[in-house]
């Protein structure tokens, strides 16, 4: 359940601790850390305190590593973390650390690691039980309550009665952990290499759907960007057939928001309907250019509308007046997951009238039994996640007199829809401004704006790289890694110059402005080589 919060002037009263009403995230920046701030658990922030606390005091680390618009990680908290038994627990035997792997991408790397290594898979919620040294002996992913309320004091035991094994089981995986992230001397590249992972991406690929694998599925635009340049380099015209299908498939799912735009998640079933339906800046950014070099390519115009509705929709819902862009909006809203994207046939007609509630049904493909099934128990719920089979001027050219004239009429009923859902309580905003996501977002506006020969998205683009130069960087010329409210901290990891970089230099092709140029060298000159 979400609160809301005290003003900074009333937290500044507050004692140490976060006194009766909250626990010591509330004097965290991060909008994740903030959530779990009114939890029972006497929650820390990872820090030299907290792992001072956990050697002093010799108790095992509870870590819980997850993200603002993570919707397993409100599940767990709503289930387990806001429970007062489950709190007991761990606070009576643990030392409790959270951790927002948005801003601590380092470390979510490597318990993200060993989280795999000891599981076979990994997600968020990200559960670690560890010594006071940080050497992990127990992880996993998401715990529903009765399964908390099993393995808190089972550890617990462990740790105060077998403490060999807990050093047995941390040895092994800090050797194994070794042992994967060792530097290994590769042997030459050669065109063989790409041959072989273009085979490899062939052999995953979905032929009817587009992308890659069964379900769930990803958009992976790396492996898009991949197969473009391997068709530039090469002829191949399978490689381009696979881009082109793949982001079709994607721009026409209930993946992509049809109403207001921009690309969820990742799609949980293979035929891209039914989303995760939590909205990330670095997807919009990777999907746009993706679409945006494969309208290079093929003159597609779909590829052009993908690309501008999802600039359009990061405008619009993700752009800070400082300047900046938001990292993310939530899955949830009113505590159930896609319900702000979701109409019933009722509310449609409601909305629209009986005629153009009936063509967006039939178009959309909304049925009367819903298309959304409950995730629990697999039945249908009668709501609808809009989706469609085939393009609006396919459609059009297929079914109608005067094409053009219907497209108008569509986009018309679109709006409507769009403004009748702006009056529903939205998913969470995530207005923190991380460096890394902003550079890629940069990059995506500046070229596309360059190819397509519009201006406000160079301008777009200018303005967030002056945001990030101004905002998110030290007087040395180090870079900070995330802002918020005004207030920019934590250092900067390698993507962060990497990605910022080349926003940078993408502006400047765009421009053809020196300045931007010569931050980008800056960045480079004012990297930390050694730390």
């Amino acid at each position: 359940m979400r609160h809301k919060l005290p003003t900074a002037e009333e937290i500044a009263k507050l004692p140490a601790d976060g006194g009766s009403a909250y626990n010591r995230l509330i004097f965290e920046s991060s909008p994740y850390l903030l959530q779990h701030a009114r939890n029972p658990i006497d929650w820390r922030a990872w820090g030299d305190e907290a792992l001072e606390l956990a050697q002093a005091s010799d108790k095992p680390i509870f870590l819980s590593i997850g993200y603002t618009t993570c919707h397993w990680c409100h599940v767990m908290e709503r289930e387990s973390f806001e429970d007062e038994e489950v709190a007991r627990l761990l606070n009576e035997n643990y030392i409790c650390i959270k951790v927002d792997r948005e801003e601590r991408p380092d470390l979510d790397n490597v318990y993200m690691s060993v989280t795999q290594m000891m599981t076979g898979r990994g997600g968020w919620p990200m559960t670690v039980i560890m010594t006071p040294q940080k050497v992990p002996f127990f992880a996993g992913t998401y715990f529903p309550k009765s399964s908390m309320l099993d393995m808190l004091p089972h550890f617990s035991r462990i740790w105060k009665e077998e403490r060999e094994k807990v050093d047995e089981v941390g040895r092994s995986i800090i050797e194994n952990l070794a042992k994967a992230q060792s530097n290994q001397a590769g042997g030459d590249l050669d065109s063989s290499h790409l041959d072989r992972c273009f085979d490899a991406l062939s052999q995953a690929y979905d032929p009817e759907h587009g992308g890659f694998g069964q379900q769930p599925k990803f958009p992976t635009p790396h492996a898009l960007s991949f197969l473009l340049r391997y068709h530039q380099r090469t002829g191949e015209q399978k490689a381009l057939n696979m881009v082109s299908h793949t982001l079709r498939q994607i721009r026409l799912s209930g993946t992509y928001d049809q109403i207001g735009w921009g690309i969820h998640r990742y799609s949980t079933d293979r035929e891209w309907l039914v989303p995760h339906f939590e909205k990330m800046l670095y997807d919009q950014a990777l999907f746009a250019v993706a679409c945006l070099e494969t309208y290079q390519l093929t003159e597609d115009p779909l590829m052009r509308e993908a690309c501008q509705n999802t600039l359009d929709y990061v405008s619009r819902e993700l752009s800070s007046p400082e300047g900046g862009f938001y990292s993310a909006e939530d899955a949830d809203s009113e505590g159930e997951e896609g319900k702000f994207y979701l109409w019933t046939e009722d509310e449609l007609i409601a909305v629209l009238g009986d005629e153009d509630g009936k063509t967006f049904i039939n178009i959309f493909g909304c049925e009367s039994l819903g298309n959304y099934l409950d995730e629990a128990t697999r039945q249908r719920t009668g709501k609808n996640i809009p989706h469609l089979k085939k393009s609006i001027p396919e459609y059009s050219h297929s079914q109608v007199v005067n094409p053009e004239e219907f497209q108008k009429k569509l986009e018309k009923i679109r709006k409507k829809l769009f403004d009748s859902r702006e009056s529903r309580v939205h998913p969470q905003l995530d207005d923190k401004v991380l460096t890394d996501w902003n550079g890629l977002m940069i990059s995506a506006f500046a070229r596309a704006g360059q190819a397509m020969g519009i201006k406000e998205y160079i301008i777009r683009a200018q303005k967030a790289a002056d945001f990030c130069l101004s905002e998110l960087r030290q007087p040395n010329g180090r870079l900070l890694k995330r802002w918020r409210l005004g207030k920019a901290g934590l250092p900067a990891h390698l993507e962060d110059y990497a990605f910022l970089a080349q926003g940078l230099i993408d502006l400047y092709e765009a421009t053809c402005n020196p300045h931007y140029l010569d931050q980008a060298k800056q960045l480079d000159r004012s990297f930390p080589r050694t730390f």
